[in-house]
C-alpha cells in the first residue's frame, strides 16, 4: 500500500505495514482525524523522506494520532492532538480487536495485491 489519504470525517488505520513510501504513509485533506494504531512504519533510506503523515489544508485543523505504531529506520509521526482524544470511538457492535505493532509483519506476510485473470479466479 502506497499510501492513505482521507478527506474530512473520521478514521482508524490499524495493523498496516508500511515500507518504503514515496511521499507519504498516511495523508489528508480537508480536516479529518485519523488514528493510527498498531501500524509498523520503516522509513525509506532516503534521509529527506522519514514522516510518515502528510497534511494539507488549513493548518491546527488536522487530528493525527499515533497509538502503539512501530517505527524503523527513522520514520516519525507528528501528532497534532485535538479535543476529546482519538476518534473514532466504537460501541460494542463496531469494535475490532488491533494486534500489537510488532505482530503487523507476520500478519500481513500474505497480503498484497490479488492476482486474477479471466481464467484464474480470485
Amino acid at each position: 500500500m502506497d499510501h492513505i489519504q482521507k478527506q474530512h470525517d473520521h478514521y482508524d488505520v490499524a495493523n498496516n505495514f508500511y515500507q518504503g513510501w514515496e511521499q507519504y504513509a498516511i495523508g489528508g485533506s480537508m480536516s479529518p482525524s485519523i488514528k493510527s494504531e498498531a501500524n509498523f512504519f520503516v522509513a525509506p533510506n532516503d534521509a529527506g523522506n522519514k514522516e510518515v503523515t502528510w497534511r494539507k489544508g488549513e493548518k491546527g485543523l488536522w487530528k493525527f494520532y499515533s497509538i502503539g505504531d512501530a517505527f524503523k529506520n527513522g520514520a516519525s509521526f507528528s501528532k497534532q492532538t485535538g479535543v476529546g482524544g482519538a476518534k473514532p470511538n466504537y460501541d460494542q457492535e463496531q469494535y475490532f480487536k488491533v494486534e500489537i505493532a510488532g505482530s503487523v509483519k507476520e500478519l500481513t506476510s500474505e497480503s498484497g495485491v490479488l492476482r486474477c485473470s479471466r481464467s484464474l479466479t480470485c
